[in-house]
């Protein structure tokens, strides 16, 4: 008889980071994700994250929340997500959301708890915490060490296995373990194809673009 794989609780978003890191803990671990409905500006990352799960073989959990005091371009209509031109700014970007990935953790910590895991995977890497605080890897640490403070299961990890990789580090681990990048969604609109003017389609389409490679979400 084979041993069971361990549980994790893996945070997914449906966007192109998050996947590899859901494809990457399936190797060792079972997961199970959490997907968050939070008034985002669009539900198509929502419907990607499910059809991602679906192909891992994962079980998830959608959780609808509310983050009224909105203070983001992802949350509130009437601010402009920003175009990039040209390199993206070192500055916080007002796509910021105020907390989310303390918000998100909570949750994944919570869960993990009640399920008897000892991991918790993010997909938090370089290129986000150059501009999300919450995306740090002294974040991280602290918040793993603060978490486990409170709990009566203490030994609770946060994995970021992507945290010092770029991204057409993380596509090329994803190509490796067959990540299915046309399921996967990372503009901030929700339009039919990619704005190609974000920031996220921009560290997109270069990571694609340094491997020598067309995004699939391109060539539909």
């Amino acid at each position: 008889m084979s041993k069971q794989k361990p549980k994790a609780v893996v945070l997914l978003s449906g966007g192109l980071d998050s996947a590899v890191t859901l494809f990457f803990a399936r190797q060792r671990y079972n997961p199970f994700c959490l997907i968050f409905e939070y008034g985002q500006r669009h539900n198509k990352e929502i419907k990607c994250a499910k059809k991602i799960a679906a192909e891992a073989g994962a079980e998830y959990f959608v959780l609808k929340i509310s983050l009224p005091w909105k203070g983001s371009a992802l949350l509130d209509k009437s601010l402009s997500v920003p175009s990039v031109k040209g390199r993206p700014s070192k500055n916080i970007p007002i796509t910021y959301v105020p907390a989310r990935n303390i918000i998100f953790l909570s949750y994944a910590f919570s869960f993990a708890e009640s399920i008897g895991a000892k991991k918790v995977f993010i997909g938090a890497h370089i290129q986000d915490y150059s501009g999300y605080p919450d995306c740090r890897p002294e974040f991280l640490e602290s918040f793993g060490r603060a978490a486990n403070t409170g709990m009566k299961n203490s030994r609770i990890k946060i994995e970021a296995p992507l945290i010092r990789k770029k991204k057409k580090d993380i596509i090329k681990l994803g190509l490796k373990l067959a990540v299915p990048f046309e399921l996967t969604w990372s503009c901030y609109q929700g339009g039919r194809k990619p704005c190609l003017k974000c920031e996220s389609c921009y560290y997109r389409m270069q990571g694609f673009k340094e491997l020598g490679m067309t995004d699939p979400l391109l060539e539909k």
